[in-house]
């Protein structure tokens, strides 16, 4: 795919987490060159965080593979209005569900209304984030590092263990991190923990030969990968460029806002 070398001019929002449609020029999620090959049909896949940014941009597509949608946001329904048409655009189902991941029972309910009004649970991708840059340690709320793990890592747990007993083999969680979660970052050391966590996690729940866990990799469950989004554009973003699976089951490559579903 073409590499889009357009640079827009960085953006700010006092509100967080901000919103899309706030945002000029608009951020770039349709992938509009991807060739879908209906990898997903009959599939579907829950995605949290899904009205804007990477989580937007992989429901899109997952929607043009074939997959109904459910999607779940924060607050910000005109991002998540946004979303939904155009996954109903590609002839797929879209349920929208405001909610807080950090919210144990907002994830059982998640998981009952899904297979309540959609009858199975394929796919989950734990996207949802919360980053708050500070510029010294010193600076960090407990508030702040209390939201940041209930959101990041906490939200990533209750909504997987709600899930696991619903899916079938050949399942899929996927999670998403962060390059920090490698290089750290001094202005984001909160977020850079939780996403450090998000790679960590999948390698003792689905690693293969996890005793009785109902996730064992190429057992009766479903797989676990952590995806890093190496690249991606904020202010004008919503493109994530290049992605690789951090030694899991499943790959992932290239692609302005794509990602490749072969695995799942």
């Amino acid at each position: 795919m073409a590499e889009n070398n357009q640079t827009l001019p960085p953006q700010h929002q006092e509100q967080r987490p901000g919103k899309e449609s706030a945002m000029h020029p608009c951020p770039q999620y349709k992938a509009e060159e991807y060739k879908a090959a209906g990898k997903l049909e009959g599939k579907v896949a829950v995605i949290t965080g899904a009205n804007s940014g990477i989580g937007r941009a992989v429901a899109v597509v997952f929607a043009r593979e074939g997959a109904d949608i459910v999607l779940l946001y924060l607050d910000q329904s005109e991002d998540a209005e946004e979303t939904r048409r155009e996954i109903e655009k590609h002839g797929r189902r879209c349920l929208t569900l405001a909610g807080d991941v950090a919210d144990a029972a907002f994830c059982r309910m998640v998981v009952e209304e899904t297979l309540g009004q959609c009858g199975h649970l394929d796919v989950l991708v734990n996207n949802a984030g919360e980053q708050h840059p500070q510029e010294r340690l010193e600076d960090i709320s407990e508030e702040q590092w209390e939201k940041t793990f209930r959101t990041n890592i906490f939200g990533m747990f209750h909504l997987t263990k709600a899930a696991l007993p619903s899916m079938k083999a050949g399942g899929s969680i996927i999670n998403t991190t962060s390059v920090t979660a490698y290089k750290g970052n001094p202005k984001l050391i909160d977020y850079s923990s939780t996403r450090g966590d998000h790679c960590l996690h999948p390698l003792p729940v689905g690693q293969p030969g996890a005793a009785r866990h109902p996730c064992q990799r190429g057992g009766a469950g479903a797989d676990l990968d952590a995806i890093d989004p190496l690249h991606l554009q904020r202010g004008g973003g919503g493109t994530f460029r290049r992605l690789y699976a951090a030694e899991a089951s499943g790959t992932a490559g290239g692609g302005s806002a794509g990602l490749r579903v072969s695995r799942l």
